[in-house]
């Protein structure tokens, strides 16, 4: 094998190494498994692991028989996708929405167990809503947009949402748990949330869940608008027309976009270059 084959083979088997540890959990990898996912010796996968570790983008878990892609990992990838990250990403599907539904429509991502406006483009009609301007906070379960998320997370992640976050909404809704939870079912079921709960007279909403590769949903498209504008034929077109917006949205996302990490953190970044313009 010449020089040039074996570097190109180093740099493959690199690779596989770190497409391995992104697809593990948080408990990390075996270096018996990394060499069978790549095909070779431990000895040889151990090198390219330690060279993975020296340079700071492998860490050992606590113990050293497992690895796990480091923190520096995900932050040079959050950087190199800065460029096109959410709300960059969003921000003509909100300005093409509100020009054709004359609404206004939010953008909001989870932030553990709430929901954040990540951005808003306004209508012609005064809305209120429950996360106010940009940088509100939710809790997940409250308002349309937020429902849309937490209706489809995955069952264990929903789970505990639900039980840390119900406390919470039984002070604001008028919703017992087992509503709370046919409600969700439902809306995984049809595929987007519209209701109009009464806490904020004479509004109502829309809203359906912007989903990632896994078809885990991290972020929604909501509409906010006047009750009688959310109703019979116009309902399903609006819920067609967000729908349409969020499946193009989902497929770009930048898994490592730092607004699906740390919402407040990139609203502040966000805050800070426009501070400078």
């Amino acid at each position: 094998m010449d020089e040039d084959t074996h570097q190109i083979s180093s740099a493959r088997r690199t690779l596989i190494i770190l497409k391995a540890l992104g697809a593990a959990d948080a408990a990390g990898v075996r270096l018996i498994d990394v060499a069978k996912e790549v095909g070779c010796n431990q000895p040889t996968a151990h090198r390219a692991m330690q060279d993975l570790v020296a340079e700071g983008f492998v860490e050992q878990v606590s113990g050293g028989k497992r690895y796990r892609l480091s923190l520096e990992f995900f932050v040079m990838a959050a950087r190199a996708g800065r460029s096109d990250g959410l709300r960059e990403l969003a921000r003509p599907a909100l300005l093409r929405l509100s020009s054709t539904l004359t609404d206004t429509i939010f953008l909001l991502v989870r932030s553990g167990y709430d929901a954040v406006c990540l951005d808003r483009v306004e209508g012609p009609f005064s809305i209120r809503s429950f996360t106010g301007d940009i940088g509100g906070k939710v809790p997940l379960g409250i308002g349309q947009g937020s429902t849309a998320i937490l209706a489809n997370l995955p069952e264990a992640e929903r789970e505990a949402v639900i039980r840390f976050n119900m406390p919470r909404l039984l002070d604001r809704s008028h919703l017992d748990e087992a509503s709370f939870r046919l409600l969700l079912a439902n809306a995984r079921e049809q595929g987007f949330v519209s209701f109009n709960a009464g806490l904020i007279p004479g509004m109502a909403g829309v809203a359906v869940p912007v989903c990632d590769a896994n078809g885990t949903a991290v972020a929604a498209l909501s509409v906010g608008t006047l009750a009688e504008r959310a109703e019979g034929e116009r309902l399903q077109a609006m819920v067609d027309i967000l729908s349409a917006e969020a499946r193009e949205l989902g497929r770009r996302i930048n898994p490592f976009d730092p607004a699906l990490r740390s919402p407040s953190r990139s609203l502040s970044y966000v805050q800070a270059q426009n501070g400078l313009r």
